[in-house]
């Protein structure tokens, strides 16, 4: 009825695929295609299929996702370790951590079993992580001397972009590498008192700086941040998930979490609704819990009359969320170069030429 030809011009994929698993299907595809053009997609699909063929054909002791997955359900069902950590050594993956966050809470963070048994083990680790030297700065204090968090490192061979300066001894990449090979054994070993004293530490410093060791890690070591490197990670982690959700005997492939929170997310704008009506602005929410009707009212009462583009102070927009409408159909009675107030303003973070779309001549006047 829209007029889009679903024979020839079309993408479906398959409606039971949770988006988190969905980057190989036409919803990862086509934008990414669009972006980066088929041929490197190409690439990336035939790195997350190599791993695909190993994960079903590489005997279970040489089985990289399967290792990857019995050592998580070891360290979080048995050794009750229930946070993990991912580690890129390669800033071009900055959104990995993130990724595999989604990936692996989203599918695993259950409480029954998929016969619809509670569960009375741990299952459902937390994930989260930086890459490289970043990480270093932020939470390696904890890592090492604080609660136990498995970790997963991940490094290049080759750099995607080495630098090497005059009168450097090492490259930029070697001097990254250095930290990724040092930091396990950083966590594996520790450090002893007798090592700290030594060292020649004042008495009282001791305690502080002795690392206990026997922390967890792994290392993956790849040729060479690729597209086809790429595919093999995700598809990797993706396995891994899957193992630990077989052996915990949940599903891995729903996600009945997020349900609830969207539902009342619906009541709440229902809310807002009524409270933003022009003429009711007396009107008092009341929710099922007395602490959300209180700070939602409290949002409603001072967000009123706050500028809905509040850009600067150049008093760029006089709109507010309370005369938005009216201010809309203000505008719909004018040419769009006729007023000085525009809704949205010209100034914007949107992109794509200011945020505006920008018709022809013949297509403007048509639509006007």
């Amino acid at each position: 009825a829209f007029g889009i030809d679903l024979d020839n011009y079309f993408f479906r994929f398959w409606d039971w695929v949770g988006g988190r698993y969905s980057v190989c299907s036409a919803a990862g595809a086509v934008p990414i295609s669009l972006l980066y053009g088929f041929d490197l997609f190409e690439k990336f699909l035939k790195g997350a299929n190599s791993i695909d063929k190993h994960f079903i054909e590489a005997p279970l002791e040489k089985n990289i996702p399967v290792i990857l997955g019995l050592l998580g359900v070891w360290n979080m069902s048995f050794l009750n370790y229930n946070t993990r950590t991912t580690l890129p050594y390669a800033e071009a993956l900055l959104k990995l951590p993130a990724h595999i966050q989604q990936l692996d809470m989203e599918s695993n963070g259950k409480y029954m079993t998929r016969h619809g048994l509670e569960i009375d083990y741990p299952v459902g680790e937390v994930d989260f992580g930086e890459p490289g030297t970043n990480g270093q700065h932020s939470f390696f204090q904890l890592l090492h001397m604080g609660q136990t968090v498995p970790c997963d490192f991940i490094g290049f061979v080759q750099s995607q972009h080495d630098l090497c300066l005059d009168g450097e001894l090492l490259s930029s990449h070697d001097e990254l590498m250095a930290n990724f090979f040092a930091q396990p054994d950083a966590l594996a070993n520790g450090k002893t008192a007798a090592e700290v004293r030594a060292e020649g530490c004042a008495e009282d410093l001791v305690p502080h700086r002795v690392f206990k060791g026997n922390r967890p890690s792994t290392s993956l070591l790849l040729p060479k941040l690729t597209a086809y490197a790429t595919g093999q990670l995700l598809a990797l982690y993706e396995h891994r998930t899957a193992v630990q959700g077989f052996l915990w005997d949940i599903n891995s492939f729903d996600q009945w979490g997020v349900e609830l929170g969207k539902k009342l997310a619906m009541e709440v704008k229902n809310h807002l609704l009524e409270a933003r009506n022009e003429n009711n602005n007396e009107h008092r929410i009341e929710t099922q819990n007395p602490a959300t009707s209180r700070i939602l009212n409290y949002y409603v009462d001072n967000s009123r009359n706050a500028p809905c583009n509040e850009l600067d102070s150049s008093g760029i927009t006089s709109v507010t969320r309370k005369t938005h409408h009216q201010h809309n159909n203000n505008n719909n009675n004018h040419h769009h170069h006729q007023h000085h107030n525009h809704f949205p303003p010209r100034h914007n973070d949107l992109g794509g030429n200011e945020g505006f779309l920008r018709p022809s001549k013949n297509e403007h006047e048509s639509k006007v």
